[in-house]
């Protein structure tokens, strides 16, 4: 390794670590982890308060949409077992 790859390399190590230190120091801080957790909050209520908007006028969340979505993909493939068992069944009442 060269020196300035190894001086980069011992660079980006100590600042690392002093981003490591830093976050630790915040997360100890009740001040901060109090925010934060407010800050977090505020955000789940918001999003909650979009969702009870969009049920009020009657429109879907893309997560409504994607949760449909799923349902119809899950009914598509049983209806499709069913034809295979439907199409087996014919065969073997032929065979018969």
């Amino acid at each position: 390794m060269s020196d300035g790859a190894a001086e980069q390399g011992g660079i980006r190590s100590r600042g690392e670590q002093a981003i490591g230190e830093l976050a630790q120091s915040l997360l100890e801080n009740p001040l901060f982890s109090q925010a934060l957790g407010k800050a977090l909050g505020a955000g789940e209520r918001a999003a909650g308060a979009q969702r009870a908007a969009l049920n009020a006028v009657d429109i879907s969340s893309a997560g409504d949409v994607e949760r449909l979505a799923r349902r119809v993909r899950a009914l598509s493939d049983r209806v499709e077992a069913l034809e295979d068992e439907v199409d087996r069944l014919r065969r073997a009442r032929r065979e018969a």
